[in-house]
């Protein structure tokens, strides 16, 4: 198979995951952002809740702009929910509160895996811009060192999605640990903040799939260019 139209139809198919799985989170939030817990508790809530019981108290639950907005930030020890995850009282509400509180317990445990997620965030944000410009110059000047440099950094983003993957599930199953132990959504409102979950871990997966094939892509134009 020729390579340009190889490197082509690994681009598609990255488009495609991407928009598949921005899709399906957005639906899935979307439904269950319109069902709401027979408790009547709000993202604030829950994560407030949640935090206490585990001797967070400390941390803040802040409210902050944006759709899906929603992170927890190491630095000031904080759960940040977006304004309509912080007030609705829905289960996809209650869900994702729990998620950002199962990485305040990661931080509080030292989870291995967030420590090193955290590590390699500075290096990783340098990669994300040398690497461009590596594969760039070395192109343009047609020097091949400066062109797996680039594609090195780009492998190095990879690897950043890859460890980002087991911070994420067991973020939701700690989350979700939470909210039975606690009894925030009956059974089936806790089978639907379950799904929505599940759709948000699928979009880091399909973030470390397309940066797999950016590198695979990469790699085949660059070594044929070389051949």
């Amino acid at each position: 198979m020729d390579i340009e139209i190889l490197s082509w139809g690994i681009i598609l198919v990255s488009v495609a995951i991407s928009l598949l799985s921005r899709w399906y989170i957005n639906h899935t939030y979307k439904k269950y952002s319109n069902v709401f817990n027979e408790n009547g508790v709000n993202g604030a809530e829950a994560a407030r809740r949640i935090l206490d019981s585990n001797n967070l108290e400390g941390d803040a639950v802040n409210s902050v702009a944006g759709t899906l907005s929603d992170h927890y930030n190491p630095a000031n020890k904080s759960v940040n929910l977006s304004e309509k995850i912080y007030t609705e009282k829905s289960v996809a509400s209650v869900a994702i509160a729990a998620h950002e509180c199962g990485h305040a317990i990661q931080d509080k445990t030292g989870y291995f895996f967030l420590r090193m997620r955290h590590a390699m965030v500075p290096v990783t944000n340098i990669a994300s811009y040398a690497g461009y410009f590596a594969i760039v110059i070395g192109a343009a000047a047609s020097i091949f060192d400066i062109v797996m440099f680039g594609i090195a950094c780009e492998f190095l983003i990879f690897l950043f999605q890859v460890v980002t993957l087991p911070v994420e599930f067991n973020a939701s199953s700690r989350g979700l640990n939470q909210i039975k132990q606690l009894g925030l959504l009956n059974e089936s409102e806790y089978k639907g903040g379950r799904k929505v979950l599940i759709a948000a871990a699928l979009t880091y997966v399909a973030a470390a799939t397309t940066a797999l094939l950016q590198v695979i892509r990469l790699l085949l134009i660059f070594t044929r260019r070389r051949d």
